[in-house]
């Protein structure tokens, strides 16, 4: 299995500290958010204030791939606003060679009928297409499960992206957490350009209460299923990598951070094993 980290996993870290990390434990690559101080995890502004094309050339340096940059909450409400937002990120991950972007579905809650919600998203989607297709680059739509999510279903983002002729230039995210809570059973392996792995072991929470704050590293606890979705994935061919992305306070503050992280990729790694077996 290919490991990767986001960000979210080692907030307090800078990006040359958080490349050393993922490096240190082996990892394909990883990825690098805009919104740390939006969600007030850092003061740092995005790369730390240094060029995006010296982050990049770091992570290649120390063997790790930039698999991508998040992100463009809301990308489906879409403005010029958000137009200017995205392709300020694709200007970004061309100068830091970073594979991908991702484009993140509003989750306020507004109650739309299906027809107007999914045309919004069909817009924006052909709206994003020309400026990767100018730029070479690749988007990932990660649709959330959550109830208050405008984007649930891998399903509806996989018919959208058809629907506007961007299959060559857009990939999904499976989360294993909005898997889960979206209830959805389909698969897509050639449209799946990356895996996002986080656990949820609190007895106490019901699905529809499970939200980012929940989500820990993955061990033998884990409710979402994580090690059956990880061997359908890989029955079904996907090769690429699978990106821790724990959100918890209690990973953050983990004095022990690099050791629970590699105990963590050990468990998925024999588990997985051993179901595959």
């Amino acid at each position: 299995m290919s490991f990767a980290l986001n960000h979210i996993t080692a907030p307090r870290l800078s990006s040359r500290e958080f490349i050393d990390l993922a490096a240190r434990l082996g990892c394909k690559g990883v990825e690098l958010r805009n919104d740390l101080a939006d969600k007030e995890l850092t003061t740092r502004v995005f790369f730390d204030g240094e060029a995006p094309a010296a982050i990049g050339a770091y992570a290649r340096d120390r063997g790790l791939k930039l698999l991508g940059l998040s992100e463009a909450y809301g990308f489906n409400r879409w403005s010029a606003a958000m137009k200017e937002k995205i392709a300020l990120l694709i200007e970004q991950a061309k100068a830091s060679g970073a594979e991908t972007i991702s484009l993140i579905p509003s989750n306020d809650g507004r109650q739309e009928p299906d027809e107007k919600r999914l045309a919004d998203l069909r817009h924006a989607l052909s709206e994003v297409l020309p400026l990767l297709r100018s730029a070479g680059l690749k988007a990932l739509v990660e649709p959330l499960g959550f109830t208050t999510s405008s984007l649930r279903l891998k399903r509806e983002a996989v018919d959208t992206i058809a629907a506007v002729g961007g299959n060559d230039h857009f990939r999904l995210v499976h989360d294993t957490f909005h898997h889960f809570l979206a209830g959805e059973t389909e698969y897509f392996p050639e449209m799946t350009g990356i895996v996002h792995i986080s656990g949820v072991v609190d007895p106490t929470v019901a699905p529809d209460a499970m939200q980012d704050g929940h989500r820990i590293l993955v061990d033998d606890r884990d409710r979402l299923d994580n090690i059956a979705q990880i061997r359908a994935l890989e029955a079904l061919g996907y090769k690429g990598a699978y990106s821790f992305e724990p959100f918890a306070p209690s990973v953050h503050a983990d004095p022990h951070l690099e050791d629970s992280v590699r105990k963590s990729f050990q468990f998925i790694s024999e588990a997985v094993a051993n179901e595959l077996a």
